[in-house]
């Protein structure tokens, strides 16, 4: 079947292995041209988001006139052997756009088969293609050079360079050519990343603080450097196993990550602020931290279960029936980029040391410290909830508070119990008040206006 392309020797073992999985993929070695997998919109977003774009000047520089003059095209593809820049020789271009070799097309060996684009991306190493060594009968009349570039971030591979041209005008040292323009632009890559690491330690990494600084791509670059040159960053959660079985938390930095170990990683201290408030907050570690009416019914339902909640037992405590586990994923996804470090998942619950108002009244009602429970109580469990577990919660609260308040608080609690919005106009409470305090407090008058004016 191939006899008349192989030569004497046959061909070479790294174009027979080529051809080996070109065939398995089902490539049909009578296709005509490579097709066309970005619209004009679609590569434009492509070449603005790749990583080589910066490149592109460097590059043009390094290959493009050579290309032109030797009657060459200079092509760039991502990753997955699509096309994202081509230039060079202006007839060779022509011929190049009746195979497809063109902008926007795709030449990984899985999609067209044995080339020199998708055969350096398939063996990660320089390669080249000579005419009938290609698969395709169409491209036969032609002769590619590929080499890909890779990421020295993540380790892998960005694309692919390549130089194509006739069959009989490719020179041998076009291998090395691209070899060699492809290891420059992974030194300007390296160079660039070098100074980004260099900001992530002046901004993470202060002397005496402890953690090791990992970058997003897991490659550690301050700290602990017996755990290598980089780990595996976990796809869920906030722990991870190392390769000597200690167990780290990852604490997210947004353009980093810093791993603690157990006994090093700081709980986070987190105080919630939601008696009576209309705009709830919470203090993180002393940073106040606004939240949203759904954040902060989130964080009350997770503050009273410790043992953490699923997405599914979340939604309907917060919308009965009509929940969508789907939707308080996403508010937990927000609220954990708030609340870095305080939020587990798998179930949801906090991991923090937390502190909030109507907890502090909750335990002080068990131990029937009235005082303390005045002292905390500023009004109803967010006011303006109608979350149904929230309601059910507040309303329970309100009346083991106000209770509590009539039957054994000292007028002081009940004064202090007066200035929430449901006991400002409390009928029996304002009513004990005037039978208790004496006619020429201040307090006494005004609970006496307050009587009045509720025509009491």
């Amino acid at each position: 079947m191939r006899g008349d392309r192989t030569g004497e020797g046959g061909p070479r073992k790294v174009i027979w292995e080529s051809w080996c999985r070109s065939l398995d993929a089902g490539i049909d070695p009578e296709w005509h041209a490579a097709p066309l997998v970005y619209d004009t919109d679609e590569i434009d977003d492509a070449r603005a988001s790749h990583p080589m774009s910066r490149l592109l000047p460097m590059l043009r520089h390094t290959l493009v006139q050579i290309a032109d003059e030797a009657a060459h095209i200079m092509v760039i593809t991502d990753a997955d052997g699509r096309v994202l820049w081509r230039e060079g020789h202006q007839q060779v271009r022509k011929q190049a756009d009746l195979i497809g070799l063109a902008d926007g097309f795709q030449w990984s060996e899985q999609v067209v088969g044995t080339n020199g684009i998708g055969t350096a991306l398939a063996m990660k190493k320089p390669t080249h293609v000579y005419a009938a060594e290609h698969l395709a009968l169409a491209l036969h009349d032609w002769s590619c050079a590929g080499a890909p570039v890779v990421d020295p971030d993540s380790g892998g591979v960005l694309g692919c360079l390549d130089i194509t041209g006739n069959s009989r005008a490719l020179h041998p040292a076009s291998v090395a050519l691209v070899a060699a323009a492809a290891r420059l632009a992974e030194s300007h890559l390296t160079l660039w990343m070098r100074e980004h690491d260099e900001r992530l330690r002046a901004r993470h990494h202060r002397p005496g603080r402890s953690g090791t600084l990992v970058t997003l791509t897991g490659r550690i670059i301050a700290g602990d450097r017996r755990l290598g040159a980089r780990v595996r960053l976990p796809d869920h959660g906030d722990r991870m196993a190392l390769p000597d079985g200690r167990v780290v938390l990852l604490e997210p930095l947004g353009d980093a990550y810093r791993l603690h170990t157990l006994d090093s990683f700081p709980v986070p201290r987190l105080t919630l602020n939601l008696l009576g408030a209309d705009h709830p907050f919470a203090y993180l570690d002393g940073v106040r931290v606004p939240l949203s009416l759904r954040h902060a019914e989130i964080l009350t339902l997770l503050a009273s279960h410790p043992r953490g909640l699923t997405a599914e037992k979340l939604s309907f405590l917060l919308y009965g029936d009509d929940g969508n586990p789907v939707t308080i994923r996403a508010e937990i996804h927000r609220l954990r980029a708030q609340l870095t470090r305080a939020i587990a998942a798998k179930p949801y619950r906090l991991t923090c040391d937390v502190y909030g108002d109507f907890l502090a009244v909750r335990q002080a009602l068990a131990a029937g410290d009235l005082a303390t429970v005045a002292r905390h109580y500023q009004g109803p469990l967010l006011p303006r909830s109608e979350a149904p577990a929230i309601r059910q919660t507040r309303d329970e609260l309100e009346a083991r508070v106000r209770t509590g308040l009539l039957a054994r608080g000292t007028v002081d609690d009940l004064w202090s119990y007066a200035q929430t919005t449901t006991g400002h106009d409390d009928v029996e409470v304002l009513e004990r008040l005037v039978a208790t305090l004496p006619a020429g407090d201040e307090r006494h008058a005004a609970a006496s206006v307050r009587l009045s004016l509720d025509g009491g």
